[in-house]
């Protein structure tokens, strides 16, 4: 293993995993860390004390008193600021870079859909939303340590990263960790259609059409959390003006029509 400098993408590639991995469960026995160390040639204990860095400028984890590494470089304090709040081009250059290490083709490995019918800018443009769909889930599950924010349910396969502010409303928040909770899928669908929201002190509200026109055998999945606090996430806690956004714009949105 040579012992030279981090690269400008070597180390895009380390934030990509610093969004991706529990903050808590990173180590050096980690397999994702294991296998990436060894795409872009460097040691698992380098790789992991270059998340490590990474946490150091995360304004949540020192709010929590969690402290990161301290022997961070100047490279990893500019792709901190290069790309902390440019969340698309984040998912989509880190992405790629990731797939240039393994020697393979973006598109390529989104293959089951179908871009037959799409050339050019339009297979890009496909490309791309595929590829920050699934940075945005990853990241959103990763930082509620892969559990349900209101009932705490953790099989993957029936949990949602749920956006806040609907991916159709603002391009700029679609790939932004801030624009999303970890629910289920019921609360996840009943989140998007504004049945139920979540305030701005983190706590659960739901709709009073629920309880005027369903039985209690129903109602019983939001009673039982109403006004409760979310499971608060790990990193990216949501941003409370699209919560606002949330309150005004999606909860109870029939009576707006």
């Amino acid at each position: 293993m040579k012992n030279d400098k981090w690269t400008r993408e070597q180390t895009i590639v380390a934030l990509n995993l610093y969004c991706k991995i529990p903050f808590n469960k990173v180590s050096s026995t980690h397999s994702d860390i294991l296998k990436y160390s060894s795409l872009i040639g460097r040691s698992p204990n380098s790789l992991k004390m270059k998340i490590g860095n990474f946490g150091s400028f995360d304004p949540e984890l020192k709010r929590r008193g969690i402290v990161g590494l301290q022997n961070t470089s100047k490279l990893d304090e500019d792709i901190w600021d290069e790309f902390s709040n440019d969340w698309e081009r984040l998912a989509y250059e880190s992405e790629l870079l990731i797939t240039k290490f393994e020697g393979k083709d973006l598109a390529n490995i989104y293959e089951e859909f179908d871009f037959d019918d799409k050339r050019g800018d339009d297979k890009i443009r496909s490309v791309k939303t595929r590829v920050n769909q699934k940075f945005f889930r990853q990241t959103v599950l990763s930082s509620y340590n892969f559990s349900c924010a209101i009932t705490g349910l953790n099989i993957p396969e029936l949990l949602v990263a749920s956006h806040i502010i609907p991916w159709k409303d603002n391009k700029e928040t679609r790939v932004n960790p801030k624009n999303g909770i970890c629910l289920n899928v019921f609360h996840d669908k009943a989140f998007d259609k504004g049945f139920i929201t979540i305030t701005t002190d983190y706590k659960i509200k739901v709709s009073n059409y629920i309880y005027d026109n369903f039985e209690d055998n129903s109602t019983h999945w939001f009673k039982q959390y109403e006004n409760l606090k979310i499971n608060m996430p790990e990193r990216f806690a949501p941003n409370l003006e699209f919560i606002l956004y949330h309150n005004e714009n999606i909860f109870e949105s029939w009576k707006k029509q």
